[in-house]
């Protein structure tokens, strides 16, 4: 074993588990939400009419008056400067899949005094450099002003550090034209699409009470934990996120142990410690456990408003990183750090909801006299249909190319799972045999009499469809782990929003001639017909689903580079416009700014292994070649017999000779790519189509020399270290 391997084992193995910093005898109820300026903040802090027009605004949408500004900014500043908070920042989230902040200090100089101030105007707007961040074209480099614009829809918080707090200020993030250079803006614009839709379709159905339907979502965080001196030791995983190289190991997941298994004591104390950060920032985190693969974990929460939920996600990934290292941990959010080991995704579970307090989409317990929920399903079985193209690209990036489609994620064909009752209801009003069927409750008997019999499900999951309900709610599952969730979101309420509004004219158009139950019965049915194709509960997996639904026409992008170029189809760009969400413009810019990445990711790739292969493998490799050599021409010397180690040395050279051809294949493939001109989509495939290949070419035969190399001269951390060692 290397020294740099041996001397990270060494430290492991001295390792504990680190103490969490919780507040001493808080009970959670207390502790939830303490560093948020909430509900119960803005009553104590705020007046009357300004407490509850910020509320209005937050739970309804409606327009704040602009000159409560002020006093909400001093209430803010007053509160985050008693808990030890020394500056501000408009937290947003550009185009680049995290987050950004400029700090700004609370502190102000008038007549040689040193003043704390806040007010309206800097709570409002902010001015960042927009050149900086990917515009896909909406921006020159010279165009440099930008403008945050506070979201008074998202609570503000602090983020604490040994050193101080910072007031963190949820915004937008606009161009000086006005254009969107984030996704919240959009995700923000989705939302008022639907809740306008929505709400005309209910008063369609007779329902006068909602006034206003938001979307909900729960985001489930898959991630990976390597010991970080482990990490280190791999530029692969600091560079690209992702093992570049790695032979199997003796055990993977295959005996099947891991998923729900007993969590390790320093993995315990670094979940815990996540949890009390995230439950001091208002995330409503619930669950955790082991998942499938070694060193593979979940943190799940409880469900929330959407446009909040995808902030509170974008949170809980920087928090699990942050806190990852203070345990002597990095996370890994790639969808696939390790090759042969299962990924990582984001589960995004989505559903409306009005407020009155219902869910659109819960069922009730006859799912085929609720006349609502049969609509708002036909709606979502429309839409995912018709738009599953557009679905598609907003899970399309280099990493989830490694994932979906791999038997542990759902196909890169989009489908929808209603399960066995649901499907039967469908097929009953399609049939015209009335309501489907009546299923009764039924009941599991497990033999022992000490266990209580146990109510059963009217239908079991489907871990293998991309797009499956799941009670009251659709589990879109084929999100990536590292994935920012604003623009599946954003899509999903738009594609939906359009299919409320067809239905809305629909029931308009035909309830003069056939009646207002005529007419929903009428458009419900047709939509069922139409769009039944989309449903599948059966095996994602099988390579039978894969001819089924290339009959059935649903189409199937393989790639991302694939995928994104759909967003920029005429039926797309008139979609987002139609309900003001983008503009072709704004839509153009992404897909560009969709393709640069791809392209930046794949190139990162080719530029860390070959750099690797060169510098570590190669040299450890030929260096074990001439002690072979060397033992050799000694056993010769001596008369030994040494026609194994001459088998040995030959095996070995040639790998190397091949490992060499693969090293320059993969410096003219890359170069070709990097001078590749064109637009940027062309610029992709030629990445995709040149250098992906080489990269899996150069891996498959350094995981080969990993197996015949000196274990103390190769210079990577194998795969039964970084996945077992914690």
């Amino acid at each position: 074993m290397s020294a740099a391997r041996t001397a990270a084992i060494q430290l492991i193995a001295r390792k504990s588990p680190v103490a969490a910093a919780a507040p001493a005898g808080k009970p959670l109820p207390e502790l939830f939400g303490a560093n948020v300026f909430g509900l119960d903040q803005m009553r104590n802090r705020l007046s009357e009419s300004a407490y509850r027009a910020l509320r209005s605004c937050m739970e309804h949408g409606q327009e704040l008056d602009p000159a409560l500004a002020d006093q909400v900014a001093n209430a803010m500043k007053e509160w985050a400067v008693e808990r030890g908070a020394t500056h501000f920042t408009h937290w947003f989230q550009p185009m680049t899949g995290a987050t950004a902040e400029k700090h700004d200090s609370f502190a102000n100089l008038e007549g040689g005094k040193l003043l704390l101030e806040f007010n309206g105007k800097a709570l409002i707007k902010g001015e960042p450099d927009a050149s900086s961040f990917p515009s896909g074209g909406l921006r020159a480099t010279f165009e440099a002003r930008g403008y945050t614009a506070w979201d008074p829809t998202s609570p503000a918080f602090l983020r604490e550090t040994t050193n101080g707090s910072t007031l963190c200020i949820p915004t937008a993030f606009c161009s000086w034209t006005g254009e969107a250079l984030d996704e919240k803006t959009p995700l923000l614009r989705s939302g008022e699409a639907l809740n306008r839709a929505a709400v005309r379709l209910l008063r369609l159905l007779g329902d006068q009470r909602v006034q206003h339907v938001h979307t909900t979502l729960g985001c489930e965080q898959e991630y990976f934990l390597i010991d970080r001196d482990l990490y280190l030791l791999r530029p692969d995983l600091v560079a690209t996120g992702r093992t570049l190289f790695g032979a199997k190991p003796p055990k993977g997941q295959e005996l099947e142990d891991h998923y729900f298994g007993s969590i390790a004591p320093r993995v315990l104390a670094f979940m815990q410690e996540v949890e009390l950060e995230l439950w001091k920032l208002g995330v409503p985190v619930k669950t955790r456990h082991n998942e499938v693969a070694p060193s593979q974990y979940e943190l799940a929460p409880i469900f929330e408003r959407a446009t909040i939920a995808v902030d509170h996600n974008m949170l809980c990934m920087e928090v699990l990183k942050h806190i990852a290292q203070r345990h002597g941990f990095q996370c890994l959010l790639h969808e696939k750090p390790y090759a042969g080991i299962n990924g990582s995704g984001k589960h995004n579970n989505w559903s409306m909801a009005t407020d009155t307090g219902d869910n659109l989409l819960d069922p009730g317990k006859s799912p085929a006299e609720n006349m609502r929920f049969v609509v708002m399903l036909a709606a979502v079985m429309r839409a995912v249909d018709l738009h599953a193209d557009l679905l598609r690209t907003t899970i399309a990036h280099a990493g989830n190319d490694h994932r979906l489609g791999a038997n542990e994620a759902p196909p890169a064909i989009l489908s929808i799972y209603l399960g066995e009752q649901l499907s039967d209801v469908v097929e009953g009003l399609i049939a015209g045999t009335g309501k489907g069927s009546q299923r009764k409750k039924e009941t599991m008997r497990l033999g022992v009499s000490a266990l209580p019999t146990l109510p059963r499900d009217a239908t079991d999951r489907n871990r293998t469809s991309p797009f499956a309900f799941t009670g009251n709610k659709f589990e879109f599952r084929a999100v990536g782990a590292s994935q920012a969730c604003g623009k599946p979101n954003t899509v999903l309420n738009t594609m939906v929003a359009d299919s409320l509004t067809y239905i809305a004219d629909e029931i308009e158009r035909l309830a003069g001639g056939k009646g207002l139950e005529g007419a929903i019965n009428e458009v419900v049915v047709d939509l069922f017909k139409k769009h039944q194709r989309i449903l599948f509960n059966g095996n994602g997996y099988s390579a039978e689903w894969h001819q089924e639904a290339a009959r059935r026409g649903l189409p199937n992008f393989r790639s991302a580079v694939d995928a994104i170029g759909n967003l920029g189809n005429k039926k797309n760009v008139e979609l987002f416009e139609r309900f003001a969400v983008l503009s072709a413009k704004e839509v153009e810019s992404r897909m560009n700014i969709q393709f640069e990445a791809y392209s930046k990711a794949i190139a990162i790739e080719g530029q860390s292994a070959l750099s690797i292969a060169r510098t570590m493998l190669l040299p450890a490799a030929q260096r074990t070649q001439g002690a072979v050599a060397q033992s050799l021409a000694a056993a010769k010397a001596c008369g030994v017999p040494v026609v194994a180690q001459e088998k040995r040395l030959r095996d070995l050279s040639s790998r190397i000779e091949l490992f060499v051809g693969a090293i320059d294949d993969l410096a003219a493939q890359f170069e070709h790519a990097e001078h590749h001109a064109g637009a940027p989509a062309d610029h992709a495939k030629t990445y995709r189509d040149k250098v992906v290949p080489a990269v899996v070419k150069l891996r498959e035969i350094a995981d080969g020399l990993e197996t015949m190399v000196d274990d103390a001269e190769w210079p990577l951390p194998k795969y039964r270290e970084i996945l077992f060692l914690q």
